[in-house]
């Protein structure tokens, strides 16, 4: 069959041949058995609601064995024979662009060169999945070629529950990831229903079809790391940054380091994913020998390079070999995937990976307290280093959060705060988001390169524009995004679909996605997908990380991300998506996003008028009544811009008053 009959057969009414386990692909860890006898034959009568009762007697057993050997169903032998990357538009059948648009993005998040664990169709995070297993890849790939325009298709986490009747303006697809009743979300029960086949876990933008690669966060970090040095007054070249994690958002980390122009030292305990990184020409060197990462460090120091370097092995041993060799850190972070600790998110210090991965299944119990004093090791090598001067940061992940809860020296005197800042809470938060600045993104269709060119050369044209009349207060994020848009193409960060992602505002937003509707309109183009990061100014309530800079005591309320969503999709997104756990974890933070397809026309316009300038709005807003001075700039600016906007704005307190009381 053509790759065409393959998406519209859906799932195949022949079993097809029983897949053989590729050893070669970077698979996810085993997960723990939780299920009970009983749980685990639900399980299986869950899985097998996806097949003819022709072929449950063939498909029990082979699912329970799955079951026993990796902790979920996957459903290996339904995964395509074709391959997995995104298409151009133009071959994938159906009767609506968008429709085919999101296919397109759906592959992109499963392409081998993009995904963590292919194979367990997990994009990124150790656990960010897009679907739970193959049969609801196929049946919504097959959903997706059938449906038109007037219908909605919607994705209970990973399950296609049908399409519907609905209307063009009506978001073609709307995805709920992870939506737990709030009693049932802490880790253990992610484990529990995630094993039973009825929720996922969505990450950011794995669950809602938007990840770009490494790409997706490289700018950011970039950002991070820049300011991380003009926060400590020194200029980035010849000076160490410190961090670990070269996964999906993590591997991001040298390429921005190299970027910015400093020297990166990347730890990572996976020979698979360190090598795909350097292969991919994210990391200029890897090293395995702790002795010869401290001489080549000292090198690059006293040569004063730009390079990135990482090292195969586990972070805790250079945090604490710097410590005694007296290897000066500038900037120190983590991004190991500590929003899943005790499934493969963080290995501990003092044994191999290989030995991991079998005490997290075998032995749950003793993994979690390895974890947990290599957390108590780890901070204190930190503290350690700080104490010299080095400015370490949380980078989002949960750092801190699960330093505490291991009994680590990380809280501050007052017992309530951490010792160390959120870079939200330092850098992004008050420098961007707060003026609406965040990760805006785009994809190519057509996948042509020479599109890609043309759409970074549009966004320049207006940023540069916009720049020469921008105030004051917003013109060093201007500067940093046209600096960044003019390199992107010497930086090879495309991996996967024609993709990039810039920071901008809502005003910038609008107008490059209005002049890639034009370009569009005028045949310069082909049709392009607009997107973003959920790490963003509105789409994600996570008081450890995007909303760690709300300090009037909202930041544990979730009523933003839930009303960014739905504001979304009534203005005109192509597919909607909202999650429980992206970025720092289960229960602890809620996030949605949005795809949108511009294909040239008047109705994107209307769209994307209405939708970008809630989507960006509705966050400055909640950062204004939160009496951030920056956002309160940004949403009055906003409403001099629209006079439809008309936003409450907070009255200050005289502090002195409240002292007195």
């Amino acid at each position: 069959m053509t790759f065409q009959e393959q998406i519209q057969q859906g799932i195949p009414s022949v079993l097809p041949d029983p897949k053989q386990y590729d050893p070669a692909i970077n698979h996810a860890p085993k997960r723990r058995e939780i299920l009970s006898g009983d749980e685990k034959k639900l399980a299986i009568r869950n899985a097998l609601r996806y097949f003819d009762p022709k072929h449950h007697a063939t498909l029990a057993p082979e699912f329970l064995n799955e079951l026993n050997t990796y902790g979920r169903i996957y459903m290996y032998r339904f995964r395509p024979d074709y391959e997995m990357k995104a298409r151009p538009i133009s071959e994938y059948p159906g009767k609506s662009e968008q429709a085919k648009a999101i296919m397109l993005m759906i592959q992109n998040n499963l392409d081998y060169a993009v995904a963590q664990h292919p194979h367990e169709l997990i994009t990124y995070g150790g656990n960010g999945a897009v679907f739970q297993n193959w049969a609801q890849y196929l049946l919504t790939m097959q959903y997706l070629s059938e449906m038109t325009d007037e219908q909605t298709l919607t994705i209970y986490s990973g399950h296609p529950m049908g399409l519907y009747p609905s209307h063009k303006d009506a978001p073609r697809v709307v995805v709920t990831n992870g939506m737990m009743i709030p009693n049932y979300s802490k880790p253990d029960d992610w484990e529990k229903f995630n094993a039973l086949g009825v929720t996922q876990y969505g990450q950011m933008t794995a669950g809602s079809y938007m990840y770009i690669g490494p790409q997706g966060i490289v700018h950011g970090t970039t950002i991070t790391v820049l300011n991380g040095f003009r926060k400590i007054n020194i200029e980035p070249k010849g000076n160490l940054f410190v961090t670990s994690g070269l996964g999906g958002m993590s591997g991001a980390q040298p390429k921005a380091g190299n970027i910015a122009g400093c020297i990166t030292v990347c730890a990572e305990v996976n020979p698979k994913i360190t090598h795909i990184r350097h292969s991919q020409g994210w990391i200029n060197e890897v090293v395995e020998n702790i002795d010869e990462l401290v001489k080549r460090v000292a090198s690059a120091k006293q040569n004063k390079e730009t390079v990135s370097i990482a090292y195969l092995g586990n972070i805790v041993d250079v945090w604490e070999r710097f410590d005694e060799e007296n290897l000066y850190i500038d900037l120190g972070s983590d991004q190991t995937s500590l929003h899943n600790p005790w499934a493969g998110g963080y290995y501990p210090a003092g044994q191999s990976f290989e030995e991991s991965n079998r005490m997290m299944s075998e032995n749950p119990s003793l993994f979690k307290q390895k974890v947990q004093e290599s957390l108590r090791r780890q901070t204190n090598a930190i503290n350690r280093h700080t104490a010299k001067g080095t400015y370490f940061f949380d980078y989002g992940n949960a750092f801190l959060l699960e330093a505490s809860r291991a009994g680590a020296d990380i809280m501050a005197p007052n017992g309530i705060d951490f010792r160390y800042p959120s870079y939200v809470q330092d850098i992004m938060g008050p420098m961007c988001f707060d003026y609406g600045f965040g990760p805006f993104r785009w994809v190519c269709t057509s996948g042509k390169p020479e599109d890609l060119q043309k759409t970074d050369d549009i966004a320049c044209e207006v940023l540069e524009a916009m720049a020469q009349t921008a105030p004051p207060e917003i013109q060093q994020q201007m500067q940093d995004n046209i600096q960044w848009i003019k390199g992107a193409q010497q930086n090879k960060l495309v991996v996967g679909s024609q993709a990039r992602i810039l920071y901008a505002d809502a005003e910038g937003r609008i107008k490059i996605a209005q002049a890639f509707n034009n370009a569009i309109a005028s045949g310069k183009i082909g049709y392009v997908v607009l997107g973003r990061d959920h790490h963003d100014v509105s789409g994600t309530d996570s008081p450890y990380r995007e909303t760690s800079n709300i300090y009037d005591g909202s930041r544990f309320t979730a009523d933003m991300a839930i009303q960014n969503v739905i504001g979304d999709g009534f203005r005109g997104a192509t597919w909607i998506g909202i999650h429980n756990g992206g970025g720092v974890g289960w229960g602890e933070v809620i996030n949605g996003g949005f795809g949108m397809v511009l294909d040239g026309s008047a109705d994107a316009s209307r769209r994307l008028e209405s939708m970008l300038f809630w989507d960006v709005n509705n966050g400055i807003s909640r950062r204004s009544w939160a009496r951030n001075e920056g956002a309160v700039f940004a949403i009055k600016r906003a409403m001099q811009t629209q006079p439809l906007l008309k936003v409450t704005i907070p009255n200050l307190v005289d502090d002195a008053l409240i002292n007195s009381l």
